[in-house]
C-alpha cells in the first residue's frame, strides 16, 4: 500500500522563484523505510518538511504534489494540515533539546500530543498509552521517570522520548531528520533498532534523512541521493551501495571513513551550485572526473538503469564500467616528541555530588591529533570544556606550554584564549541568530587582532572558502543555513584566530561525509603546515582511524586505555573499547543488513515512482 506519493515536487525561493528542490518524485509503501542522503544544502530537509506541508521562511511550494495516506497536503487548509501532523504524519527533528519543552515534565509533553488529537476517552486511557509507548522505546514507564524534566535525561533518553512522541499517536508516516547525529555509537545502535522495530510493528512508512551513509546502508530499504536539489540516484539499497552509477554517489561512498583502515580524506573539489541557482548543465559537472562536453551543455534526464534503479547522468554507462577503489593512506609517522604543548594532570570534576571525571591525565603535542572517545556520559565534553576554561569547577591542572592555565577562560590572557579555540557540537546553538555569518567571523578578528572591518571582509571570504562555503554566505543569517553549513561557519570562526590548539567537540557529527572529508583534510593540512594540535572529541571511531595519531578512551569518567590509534583500533585491550568498535556502523552492501540491525525489513519487490 502506497502511503507517501511525491510527484514532481518543486519548492522555490519566494523572491526570485529559483528552485530549492525540483523534479522530486518517489513513493513509499507501508512499513518501508526510504533514506534520503546528500550534502548540506542539497534539499534533504526541504523535502522532509514538505511532506507535512511545511516550508521554511523564504520558500514556497511551486509545483507538484505531496500525498500522505491519500491526502494531497497542498490541497487542504492549514487547519486540516495541522490536524494531520502528529496523528497521520509525525516529524522527529535532529536536536532533541530543541524539540522538547524544558519547562514541562515528560508526562505532560507526551499527554499533550494525545489530547491535541483527541486520542483516548479519558486520562486513564491516555496515561496507559503513554506507559505503553515508553516501554516500546525501552524507557522506564515509572512515575519517577515521567515526572522528570528533559534536562534530567541523557541525550539518548531525550532522543527516545522524541521517538515516543512521534509514535504515540501511531501515525501512518514518520519523518526522521538526522535523529542520531549527536549520539554515541552504542546509543545510536539502540535508537536505530527501536525506530526500525516500531516501523515494522506498526507498518509505518518512514523517511530517514541523514548524511551518514553507513547508517542508511544498515537501515533503509531504498535510498534517494540528492545533489543541488535534484535526484541524482534512486534505488534499492543493494543497487545503490553495490553498483552506484552516479559519480556523486561514488564520491560519497569513497569519502566514508572505515574503522578497519585509514582511508584518504581527499574528495574532488569544485563548485557546488548554491541553493536556488539555475544552471544549464549537469550541476555536478565541475566536480566530476567523468564529465564530457555534453555534461556542460545540458542537464541530464532521470533514466532507468536497472530494476528499481534510476539515475541522472549522461555518462552513467562509462561510470558503471569503472570499478570503485578506496584510496588507502599510510598511517602518519610519529613526530619526534618534544615537550607537550598541552598537559592535563589528575583532572577530577563533578556536577554537584555526581562525579564526572576521575583523575584524568593526558598530553597533547604540536602537529598531533589526540582523539577522545567514549559513550554519552563518559566525561568527554566535560574534559574538553575544563581544558578550554568553560567549566572552571575542577581539581587538577591544565598547562599550556609548561604554564598552568587559570581555570576560567575569563581569567586567562588574550593570547591564551586565542591559542586554545573550542568548536561546539551543536551548530544550532553556537551561532548568534541575530548576527550574520560575516559578523560572526569578523568578531574574533576584531577582538584578537584589531582587524578593521574593511580588512576583515577579505579574511571572512577566505575563511568561508577554507570550509567549502561561498563568500556570499557572509550576508546570511544562521537560520538561512543547514545544520552542516552552520557547523562549517563555526569551524571557520575558530580557524581565523590562527589557534595552536583546536578543541573539536563532535564537530563533524552534523556534516555529510564529503564535507567531513574536506574538513578533515583542511585540519590535516593545518597540522602539517602550521603545527596545529587537535583534541578531537568524537563518537565516530571510523573517523578516528582517518584523523587521529593517538586515542584516549573514557568510560564513566575514567581513562581506561590510551595509545596509538592503530593499536587501540586493531588490538583494543578493554572489552568496553571492543564494544564501541562493534557498534560502529560500516557500509553494508547487498540486501543483508549489518551488525547494527536485524534484517527484518520489507521485501525487495516494491515499486516506487522516481523522476521521469
Amino acid at each position: 500500500m502506497t502511503v507517501i506519493d511525491v510527484d514532481g515536487l518543486r519548492v522555490e525561493l519566494a523572491g526570485d522563484r529559483s528552485p530549492i528542490v525540483d523534479e522530486i518524485s518517489f513513493t513509499v509503501q507501508a512499513g518501508e523505510l526510504v533514506g534520503i542522503v546528500g550534502e548540506s544544502g542539497s534539499g534533504k530537509t526541504t523535502i522532509a518538511t514538505a511532506l507535512s506541508g511545511h516550508f521554511r521562511r523564504g520558500a514556497r511550494h511551486a509545483a507538484g504534489s505531496v500525498a500522505v495516506d491519500g491526502t494531497d497536503m497542498g490541497a487542504i487548509s492549514s487547519k486540516a494540515r495541522q490536524d494531520l501532523r502528529g496523528r497521520v504524519i509525525a516529524y522527529m527533528p535532529q536536536d532533541p533539546t530543541a524539540a522538547l519543552n524544558p519547562a514541562l515534565r515528560i508526562r505532560r509533553q507526551l499527554e499533550e500530543a494525545l489530547t491535541a488529537h483527541r486520542i483516548g476517552s479519558n486520562r486513564a486511557e491516555r496515561r496507559g498509552r503513554i506507559r505503553e509507548v515508553l516501554r516500546e522505546v525501552a524507557l522506564p514507564d515509572t512515575d519517577d521517570f515521567l515526572s522528570r524534566y528533559p534536562h534530567q535525561l541523557s541525550g539518548g533518553q531525550q532522543q527516545r522520548v522524541c521517538i515516543a512522541m512521534a509514535f504515540i499517536c501511531q501515525p501512518k508516516v514518520i519523518v526522521l531528520d538526522e535523529p542520531t547525529t549527536g549520539l554515541d555509537v552504542t546509543t545510536q545502535a539502540q535508537v536505530l533498532e527501536t525506530v526500525k522495530t516500531l516501523c515494522e510493528r506498526h507498518s509505518t512508512a518512514a523517511i530517514y534523512v541523514s548524511h551518514d551513509l553507513a547508517v542508511v546502508s544498515n537501515l533503509a530499504d531504498r535510498v534517494l541521493v540528492l545533489y543541488a536539489g535534484r535526484m541524482a540516484e534512486f534505488g534499492r539499497r543493494a543497487a545503490v551501495f553495490n553498483s552506484p552509477a552516479h559519480p556523486y554517489t561514488r564520491m560519497l561512498l569513497s569519502a566514508i571513513p572505515d574503522p578497519k583502515e585509514r582511508k584518504s580524506t581527499h574528495v574532488r573539489t569544485g563548485r557546488t551550485p548554491a541553493p536556488g541557482e539555475v544552471i544549464d548543465a549537469c550541476p555536478f559537472s565541475s566536480r566530476c572526473e567523468f564529465a564530457t562536453e555534453r555534461c556542460t551543455l545540458s542537464d541530464p534526464p532521470m533514466v532507468e538503469v536497472g530494476v528499481e534503479h534510476a539515475i541522472r547522468c549522461h555518462e552513467h554507462e562509462t561510470v558503471a564500467a569503472v570499478p570503485m577503489e578506496a584510496a588507502v593512506s599510510a598511517p602518519r609517522a610519529p613526530d619526534d616528541r618534544a615537550d607537550a604543548l598541552l598537559s592535563v594532570k589528575d583532572l577530577t570534576a563533578s556536577y554537584g555530588t555526581n562525579p564526572v571525571l576521575a583523575g584524568v591525565s593526558l598530553d597533547l603535542f604540536s602537529h598531533e591529533c589526540l582523539a577522545v572517545v567514549g559513550e554519552s556520559g563518559s566525561g568527554k565534553t566535560t574534559l574538553a570544556k575544563s581544558i578550554a576554561g568553560l567549566m572552571p569547577a575542577y581539581d587538577g591542572t591544565v598547562s599550556y606550554r609548561g604554564r598552568e592555565l587559570a581555570r576560567g577562560a575569563r581569567s586567562r590572557s588574550t593570547e591564551e584564549r586565542r591559542s586554545l579555540q573550542y568548536i561546539f557540537q551543536s551548530p544550532y546553538r553556537s551561532l548568534n541568530p541575530r548576527k550574520t555569518v560575516g559578523q560572526a567571523i569578523r568578531a574574533p578578528l576584531s577582538h584578537f587582532f584589531g582587524t578593521s572591518e574593511a580588512e576583515a571582509s577579505n579574511q571572512v571570504a577566505a575563511a568561508l572558502e577554507r570550509v567549502a562555503l561561498p563568500s556570499e554566505f557572509a550576508r546570511r543569517f544562521p537560520d538561512e543555513l543547514s545544520g552542516g553549513e552552520r557547523q562549517r561557519v563555526a569551524i571557520a570562526r575558530a580557524l581565523v584566530t590562527e589557534p595552536d590548539v583546536l578543541i573539536c567537540d563532535e564537530v563533524t557529527s552534523a556534516l555529510d561525509v564529503s564535507v567531513q572529508a574536506s574538513i578533515v583534510e583542511l585540519l590535516e593540512d593545518l597540522r602539517e603546515q602550521e603545527g596545529l594540535a587537535l583534541l578531537f572529541v568524537t563518537h565516530n571511531l571510523a573517523l578516528v582511524r582517518s584523523i587521529a595519531d593517538r586515542v584516549t578512551v573514557l568510560d564513566r569518567g575514567t581513562l581506561i586505555e590510551t595509545g596509538a590509534a592503530t593499536e587501540i583500533l586493531d588490538r583494543p585491550s578493554e572489552d568496553y573499547t571492543r564494544r564501541l568498535l562493534a557498534h560502529t556502523p560500516t557500509v553494508k552492501s547487498g540486501d543483508a543488513t549489518g551488525t547494527i540491525l536485524g534484517d527484518s525489513g520489507p521485501d525487495g519487490g516494491r515499486n516506487g515512482r522516481h523522476s521521469s
